[in-house]
């Protein structure tokens, strides 16, 4: 086979990337609209709130609390209100979202936003699962609703993370569901 063949069988691998791509983002940046949906009703109601399930962390989960973003700064009263809802920047992706819980990935810095939308007295949590076998980690936002934080992580440039978003109780430090995952998303941002 050519030089030439190979770079057009290799373009039109490409555009069929590229087009899925664009498919699970489009997907992905509608499924927030659940973050308001009340959870799914259980027979298990004795554990957490009623009808949630508690969530078992892997082995060698490192958990973390995040870090408040410069929207959560001290500002005057209005500044404040607006700047605690602004959430993430427009480059992050995988943006995934369950009950009072969201969460995205900015490939430039390694740094996921976790952002707790829902009064309940519980906190936001967000797995972050890597696809060559480090061990998980989870950022928490513990910083009350209508805030957002971020961890700062290191990955491999030729890897991929997923995000699991969950629900977090601070007084047991257990993880509940409802729960909702990204797709992969490449560490370097390139789809």
């Amino acid at each position: 086979m050519g030089e030439t063949a190979m770079r057009n069988k290799w373009r039109a691998r490409l555009g069929v990337l590229t087009g899925a791509s664009a498919l699970v983002l489009s997907a992905v940046t509608a499924s927030p609209v659940a973050a308001d949906e009340a959870p799914p009703a259980t027979t298990r109601g004795d554990e957490g709130p009623p009808g949630w399930r508690e969530v078992e962390m892997p082995p060698g989960t490192k958990i973390a609390e995040g870090v408040a973003t410069a929207q959560d700064a001290p500002l005057p009263d209005a500044k404040a209100a607006a700047a605690a809802a602004a959430g993430p920047p427009s480059s992050c992706l995988g943006a995934t979202a369950a009950y009072g819980a969201g969460g995205c990935f900015v490939p430039y810095g390694d740094i996921f936003w976790v952002g707790d939308l829902r009064k309940d007295g519980m906190s936001a949590a967000v797995g972050i699962y890597t696809d060559y076998g480090r061990a998980p980690d989870v950022c928490l936002n513990k910083n009350g609703v209508n805030t957002w934080v971020t961890c700062d992580k290191n990955y491999r440039e030729d890897g991929n993370v997923r995000l699991q978003v969950w629900r977090y109780d601070s007084g047991t430090g257990k993880f509940y569901q409802p729960e909702a995952w990204s797709s992969w998303i490449p560490v370097d941002g390139q789809y």
